[in-house]
């Protein structure tokens, strides 16, 4: 039988913890509202049967669709690849549903307690319907980097593609588990406590020493931190869709796997071989011999982010690929 002194134990305990969540969230809110007015929306905001994607549009020639990696935003292309490539390319960069400012394909996806996100395929789909809005072809020339790479592969698996550039992408089953953090952020109970806490309290230093580390052992180009926008990554609803996509990941790519002989178009594929966020040697080559048409380069003492260590590398091999699906 519990005591009435207990019971009273009991529901002050409970009314501190649900005050200092309230209060957590509140200070959330604050910074989340902050982070949007420095770093708001570059393009345009469609409206896509009810769910907001947030799209980049510059430049003119063929249609050059990018997706950015986890964590991510349309920013990570403004920076320096678009200016490269806009008088050449109509480049089109996408936020992906949850970050930047594209919202959720379901909204049960946006819950505190739950550990559900968009697959891959349905990231594809969403974001392919974005494009037969403003795209000007039917199929377009496509890149990804990371994360946004496996969404790509998701979109030639099931939409009109017409060549792939693939940027150290997760593409096939890895051994092992994830880091801690995305376990955490990505269970229900951590989704509802943990990211509330971590969006109040995070300082933004933290930010520039992960973007060292998602760089590593390449140098972060000079004015990336100010203009890339990490801070949005901390708000509550990208920091679950983040964690819960990356979470998901490993049977979804496992079951996309079985259908890559089906792939029938030109693929450029970049990896840095010191990348220990996504291995080549995990991913790349296993890829290469699944589908053998593939061009993998291997690029020496290159990390994780190819399009900045080494972004005339890919901007040849956007050229190759575009080359390649006209001939």
């Amino acid at each position: 039988m519990i005591s009435r002194r207990n019971a009273l134990s009991g529901s002050l305990a409970t009314a501190i913890t649900l005050g200092s969540l309230a209060a957590l969230n509140r200070r959330a809110a604050s910074r989340e509202a902050a982070f949007e007015a420095q770093f708001p929306p570059q393009g345009r905001l469609l409206d896509v049967d009810g769910t907001q994607v947030h799209v980049v549009i510059r430049g003119r020639g063929p249609d050059l669709v990018m997706l950015h990696g986890a964590s991510g935003n349309s920013r990570d292309f403004t920076f320096d690849l678009i200016p490269r490539l806009e008088t050449r390319f109509r480049c089109i960069a996408f936020d992906r549903p949850g970050l930047g400012y594209t919202g959720r394909t379901d909204a049960s996806y946006d819950a505190a307690f739950t550990s559900e996100a968009e697959s891959p395929t349905e990231q594809a789909a969403l974001l392919a319907k974005a494009y037969r809005m403003i795209g000007a072809e039917d199929a377009p020339l496509l890149l990804g980097h990371s994360f946004g790479g496996t969404c790509a592969l998701a979109w030639a698996l099931d939409h009109p593609v017409r060549a792939l550039v693939l940027l150290a992408p997760p593409a096939m089953r890895w051994p092992g588990e994830l880091g801690a953090l995305y376990r955490i952020n990505g269970s229900a109970l951590g989704g509802g406590v943990v990211v509330p806490l971590l969006t109040a309290l995070v300082p933004e230093s933290r930010i520039t020493s992960t973007t060292d580390s998602v760089f590593a052992p390449d140098a972060v180009p000079a004015g990336y931190t100010d203009h890339v926008g990490g801070q949005l990554t901390l708000r509550r609803s990208t920091l679950r869709a983040n964690s819960r996509q990356v979470n998901n990941l490993k049977p979804l790519i496992t079951e996309m796997s079985k259908r890559y002989d089906t792939l029938r178009l030109p693929i450029e594929w970049l990896h840095g071989d010191a990348d220990t966020i996504v291995p080549a040697t995990v991913h790349a080559l296993p890829f290469k011999e699944r589908v053998p048409d593939t061009n993998l380069q291997l690029l020496e003492g290159v990390g994780h982010m190819p399009h900045h260590a080494q972004p005339e590398t890919v901007i040849a091999a956007i050229d190759r690929a575009d080359q390649a699906s006209r001939a």
